[in-house]
C-alpha cells in the first residue's frame, strides 16, 4: 500500500537532504539505530514550507477540533507558527481564527511579561505541535504550561514515532505512554512502519531488524 502523498514527499524530502540519515547512530537510550531523523535540518524556507504542509495536512486528516497551535520551545516555535500559516493555506475558511502561541524558557519580567507569547490560551483548545516524543518529559511540561494558562490540551502532532518501547519491561512507546496518560489523540506525520514501506534494500532490512528487537507492543 502507497504512503499518502504528504508522507512520500516529507519522507523523500528528509532522504534527500540527509535530515533522514541512515547508518550507525547511539541514541540517548543507549540503543544502536540504522536511522537518525533531526528535524531541525528544515532549515530553509523550501524545507520548512514542506514540512509545515505536512503538518497541516496530518492536522485536517486527525479530525482534531482546536483553537490553538502551540509549540514548546525551542523547537516547537517554528513550527507552530508555520504550521498555522500552512493551515490557513490549506482551508482558509476553516482555519483563518486559528492561533498560535508559544512558551518562553524564562518567565519575561517586564513589558507584557508572562511566560506565553502569542493567542491567549485561557479556556482555548490547544493542539501542540512537537517534533518527536522521545521519553515525553518535553511534552507533559507544555501541558503543565498550557493547562497553567488556562488551555485544554485537545491533540499532540509530531513529525515522527518510532514506534519503540521505552523500556525492556513494558511494551509500551512514547507515544502510547502519552496517549495513554493524557487521554488525547497523539499523532505522528511519520512512523518507523512508513519509513520501512518507503525506503528499499539494507536500509530497509536494517530497520525491519531494529523494529523486530525494539518494537513496541500493538496498540
Amino acid at each position: 500500500m502507497s504512503l499518502p502523498s504528504h508522507k512520500t514527499l516529507l519522507l523523500n524530502t528528509s532522504i534527500e537532504h540527509r535530515i533522514l540519515r541512515f547508518g550507525t547512530f547511539t541514541l540517548k537510550s543507549g540503543r544502536t539505530s540504522p536511522y537518525f531523523f533531526q528535524a531541525g535540518g528544515f532549515n530553509t524556507a523550501s524545507l520548512l514550507s514542506t514540512l509545515s504542509s505536512a503538518y497541516a495536512r496530518t492536522i485536517a486528516r486527525s479530525g482534531v477540533d482546536f483553537d490553538v497551535v502551540f509549540g514548546p520551545a525551542y523547537k516547537g516555535i517554528p513550527l507552530a507558527a508555520t504550521t498555522a500559516t500552512a493551515l490557513f493555506a490549506l482551508d482558509a475558511e476553516a482555519y483563518g481564527g486559528v492561533g498560535y502561541a508559544f512558551n518562553r524558557k524564562e518567565v519575561k519580567d517586564h513589558g507584557e511579561g508572562g511566560m506565553i507569547v502569542g493567542a491567549e490560551l485561557k479556556g482555548m483548545r490547544v493542539l501542540v505541535v512537537d517534533d518527536v516524543i522521545t521519553a515525553g518529559t518535553a511534552i507533559r511540561e507544555a501541558v503543565g504550561i498550557i493547562e497553567k494558562a488556562g488551555g485544554t490540551v485537545v491533540g499532540i502532532v509530531v513529525a515522527l514515532d518510532r514506534q519503540e518501547r521505552l523500556n525492556e519491561e513494558e511494551g509500551e512507546s512514547a507515544i502510547m505512554s502519552v496517549r495513554r496518560e493524557l487521554g488525547v489523540p497523539v499523532v505522528p506525520i511519520l512512523t518507523l512502519g512508513d519509513l520501512i514501506e518507503g525506503v528499499e534494500g539494507e536500509q530497509r532490512e536494517a530497520m525491519v531488524a531494529y523494529r523486530a528487537r525494539y518494537g513496541a507492543a500493538e496498540e
